[in-house]
């Protein structure tokens, strides 16, 4: 190919790390720039977020993906027509880079219904058309015959889709959009309204963003696991104790006993897995432990302990505390147990439930004192 540029459309509500996996294996594999073209107003779908939204999403995480081989194309948008037509795009983009070959960049599903575009011979003239394969989607073999559609070997996006980011089940994006989806309240803000109060989602976001930034630093390989737990921790915290005694007897019965103010964790892992339908364990156990800790946690569990107990809007100086847990979360997360214990002795209380205690003796040692 002469100088290939790759086009790579589609809604991006939101662009997701999928997205920028694919465009780094066509990056590589046809040794190309990448422009990614958001459409106005897609065919097929209607988007959630924006145009100006979804292309703000797109330029923070391009620029906190850092390839020089990245950029944005407004094209769509500046058209403005009712609807985005992918053979308006390519002549568009043929004018444009005259003298480069075009390279399309489709996902499986939408090669199945390509005979459906608007002028798709036209499109199969212009450029030459990739798809992305994608689990669970068999591709339509006459559709790649006729319009030679050839599949991008190597690329793998991952269990994320864009709806999965919408409705929380899903958190693999760059910090940069999560950040601005939280800021504008988009997605899947408007559903946890429902279930937190200001206050308590003021609490969640701050929660949310120290145990991402406390992942970070760790070297966490999902740090965006570590916010979605955040951000869903204290979704049980509304619901009353009788439904909430109810709802434990039945999902977590070991625990059916448990102090009133502990019951929240396990109605939010009941209620992440129902209503957000998360499906990761790891999320749900961090979200179901994060209040009263437990013996033998994993490391992201560690971390939304540590960050919900230490989070800055708790109203006293955390700042040692945060900067241990920034350092090492390990180190960081027995500080934290540590002033918890001293906090309870001085309120001359000390732990009333058995995994509070079997925690903190396990990690502390048994306090004699």
């Amino acid at each position: 190919m002469k100088d290939p540029l790759v086009i790579y459309g589609g809604s991006f509500d939101p662009i997701h790390e999928g997205h920028l996996r694919i465009a780094r294996r066509a990056r590589d594999y046809f040794e190309a720039d990448v422009l990614f073209v958001p459409a106005y107003a897609p065919r097929w779908k209607k988007p959630e977020a924006s145009f100006a939204e979804r292309l703000t999403m797109l330029r923070r995480a391009l620029k906190n993906e850092g390839s020089p081989s990245f950029a944005v194309s407004e094209i769509e948008g500046k058209r403005k027509g009712e609807v985005s037509y992918t053979v308006d795009t390519v002549r568009e983009m043929k004018r444009l880079y005259p003298g480069r070959d075009l390279i399309l960049l489709i996902g499986s599903d939408e090669a199945n219904s390509f005979p459906r575009w608007k002028d798709p011979e036209e499109i199969a003239r212009l450029a030459s058309i990739y798809y992305v394969p994608r689990e669970g989607v068999e591709v339509d073999d006459s559709a790649l015959r006729t319009f030679n559609i050839h599949r991008l070997e190597g690329a793998n996006p991952g269990a994320v889709s864009s709806s999965g980011v919408r409705s929380l089940s899903c958190l693999d994006v760059p910090y940069p959009v999560l950040s601005y989806i939280v800021e504008r309240k988009l997605y899947f803000m408007k559903k946890l309204a429902f279930y937190l109060d200001e206050r308590r989602l003021e609490h969640s976001i701050s929660v949310a963003s120290l145990a991402y930034s406390i992942a970070l630093h760790s070297r966490l390989e999902r740090p965006d696991l570590a916010f979605q737990a955040g951000l869903l921790h204290d979704i049980g915290k509304n619901v009353g104790e009788v439904e909430s005694r109810d709802i434990v007897s039945r999902e977590y019965h070991a625990y059916r006993d448990y102090p009133g103010y502990a019951l929240h964790q396990w109605v939010g892992a009941y209620l992440a897995k129902k209503d957000f339908k998360v499906l990761d364990p790891e999320v749900i156990e961090a979200i179901a432990y994060h209040c009263t800790g437990k013996p033998h946690m994993t490391p992201l569990q560690k971390i939304v302990y540590s960050a919900d107990k230490i989070e800055p809007g708790r109203g006293y100086d955390s700042r040692k505390l945060i900067r241990s847990c920034l350092s090492n979360y390990y180190v960081g997360f027995l500080a934290v147990l540590k002033a918890n214990r001293a906090f309870l002795k001085k309120q001359g209380s000390g732990s009333d439930n058995a995994l509070s205690e079997q925690c903190m003796d396990l990690y502390l040692g048994k306090d004699r004192k």
